[in-house]
């Protein structure tokens, strides 16, 4: 019948315009995907440019770490080289710490970041706002403040324990001319480390979220532990995150437990 043929091609037209917005839709999904991708990788080369600046300013650097330490003295906070002796009385302690700063810290931000954005697309959103302000906040301090690490201070006595066990992200490693190794302060490993830890605890529904707590924490132990940061570094990263995290969140709130699907649209009632 006329009506039926009708009513038939309406239903392939509608079905045909559906098909081509859905691959619409996944074309433009997988080029913003692209364009979050290469943005942040561009915020990690705009952070490792510098170690070009940084170049030629190590007396400096040298000059502003016995600086912080005197001011950590003063403060009466344990030595650093105190706590990495007392770590290497403890069994696997350090050989843990040198594997986990160099296998877990970017593995983890990236995968973090790639799940939020595709399954909590608001917090991915807030997380990489905050990001952004963060480490360009840092970027200037370890411009104007280059700042020599405790591995690399002379007459502190630590050790720089991933070179001497051959896994130095610094030493002989392909990004070891790339990254600015007097940016001691503040510390972005662990600033980054408790920027994904918020937000995950934000934006999560069950308990198990409280435990991505260990991972600042961690990240804390082994940059000690290391002679990568003082404990100031810590405290002026974990401070500079959260108040990027307050700063951004006051201006674009998320919701917590917010998807990043699209909600389905209202369907139209029949009458």
């Amino acid at each position: 019948m006329p009506g039926t043929a009708w009513g038939t091609g309406c239903r392939m037209a509608v079905a045909q315009v559906a098909r081509r917005h859905d691959v619409q839709r996944t074309r433009s999904a997988r080029v913003s995907f692209v364009l979050e991708v290469a943005s942040v990788l561009a915020l990690f080369a705009a952070y490792n440019v510098g170690r070009l600046i940084a170049t030629g300013r190590e007396h400096s650097a040298d000059g502003h770490a016995w600086e912080l330490i005197d001011l950590e003295r003063w403060l009466r906070l344990p030595a650093e080289a105190t706590l990495q002796r007392l770590a290497f009385d403890v069994p696997h302690l350090v050989s843990l710490s040198d594997r986990y700063y160099v296998a877990v810290h970017f593995p983890v931000t990236i995968a973090v970041l790639v799940w939020l954005y595709l399954y909590r697309r608001p917090a991915y959103t807030w997380a990489k706002r905050a990001l952004i302000v963060a480490t360009g906040v840092a970027m200037v301090i370890h411009i104007a403040l280059p700042m020599t690490p405790p591995r690399l201070l002379n007459g502190l006595g630590m050790v720089d324990t991933g070179a001497h066990a051959g896994q130095s992200v610094y030493v002989g490693s392909p990004i070891g001319g790339l990254a600015n190794e007097y940016a001691a302060m503040p510390s972005l490993h662990v600033g980054w480390a408790l920027l994904l830890a918020v937000v995950l605890i934000h934006t999560g529904r069950s308990r198990i979220r409280w435990s991505w707590l260990l991972h600042p924490i961690a990240t804390t132990v082994v940059v000690v532990v290391t002679a990568n940061h003082y404990l100031l570094d810590v405290a002026a990263g974990a401070a500079l995150v959260l108040v990027a995290l307050w700063v951004t969140h006051r201006l674009w709130p998320v919701t917590p437990g917010e998807s990043a699907h699209v909600s389905p649209e209202p369907a139209v009632s029949r009458r």
